[in-house]
C-alpha cells in the first residue's frame, strides 16, 4: 500500500512546530491534521508504525501522536524504538488509544510516552496537549 502519508508529505512553509500524526484510520488521522492546521501547526502523516519510524528521521517532528492499535508494529513499539534513538528521545509523543485503562497508560509511560489522550479526542485536547508539550502557537 504505497500512499503520499509513507512518502512524508512536505510540512506547511514557515511552521514553527511540526507535528507528525501516526494512526491506521484515514479519519482519524484526517480530523487530527485538520484541527492542528486551523491552529497554526505544519503537520505530516503516517499510517502505521513503519512508516511512522521514516517520518521521524526525515521530517524531525517536533511532536509526535501516535494509536496504540496499529498492524505491523505498534504505537508501544514504534515509540519505544523513537525514544531509543539519541536524536529523537527528547521528541514529546503522546499516546492515542479508544482505551483508557490504567494498563494501556502505564505500558505507554513504559514506552517513553510523555502523554495519552483517549479518543475521540476533542479539539481543545488536542490543542492543549500540543500546548503543554512545545513552544508552538498559542
Amino acid at each position: 500500500m504505497a500512499t503520499d502519508e509513507q512518502h512524508c508529505p512536505e510540512a506547511a512553509a514557515g511552521a514553527p512546530v511540526k507535528v507528525l500524526v501516526i494512526d491506521d484510520s484515514q479519519t482519524i488521522r484526517r480530523s487530527a491534521e485538520t484541527l492542528l492546521r486551523s491552529a497554526g501547526y505544519a503537520v505530516v502523516t503516517a499510517a502505521d508504525g513503519y512508516a511512522a519510524l521514516a517520518c521521524v528521521v526525515e521530517e524531525a517532528p517536533d511532536l509526535i501522536f501516535i494509536d496504540i492499535m496499529m498492524p505491523r508494529l505498534d504505537g508501544f513499539q514504534a515509540c519505544a524504538l523513537i525514544k531509543a534513538h539519541p536524536r529523537h528521545a527528547a521528541t514529546p509523543v503522546v499516546m492515542l488509544s479508544s482505551k483508557d485503562g490504567l494498563f494501556d497508560r502505564a505500558r505507554g509511560r513504559l514506552a517513553g510516552a510523555d502523554d495519552y489522550l483517549t479518543k475521540p479526542f476533542t479539539r481543545d485536547e488536542l490543542l492543549g496537549a500540543v500546548r503543554a508539550l512545545s513552544a508552538g502557537p498559542r
